[in-house]
């Protein structure tokens, strides 16, 4: 299960690495895990302001399958002093879905969109 993990995370980690503007870096994080991803039916990437969690991008801002999905992973967005600014949740409609090398690979995405896009 993790193969199509892997491939979405290199087409992340390509945009990450080139420096783009960071809310595109998170449109292509979220379209990339569902698009490739056969299993991921929902991803969202929320950042912290204030006590607020503001959605900054969504593979769907209207559908968040909060009561329809049946796993849900959630990755802490950190910034380069390890400071938790932002979450990124991953749902999906399957029952088991994600393996131990999936959350690896996420928890690795996570981190990557946080330390090297954000400016710290």
């Amino acid at each position: 299960m993790s193969i199509p993990t892997d491939v979405a995370s290199l087409k992340i980690m390509a945009h990450v690495y080139k420096q783009k503007e960071t809310q595109s870096v998170f449109v292509k994080t979220v379209e990339s895990l569902v698009d490739t991803v056969p299993y991921i039916d929902w991803v969202g990437i929320y950042v912290y302001e204030n006590v607020d969690h503001k959605l900054v991008a969504a593979s769907c801002f209207q559908d968040d399958l909060r009561w329809e999905c049946n796993s849900e992973l959630k990755f802490p967005v950190t910034d380069s002093s390890n400071s938790e600014i932002g979450m990124m949740i991953v749902r999906t409609r399957e029952s088991i879905a994600f393996d131990v090398t999936d959350v690896s690979t996420l928890e690795t995405i996570a981190t990557a969109i946080g330390q090297d896009c954000l400016v710290n």
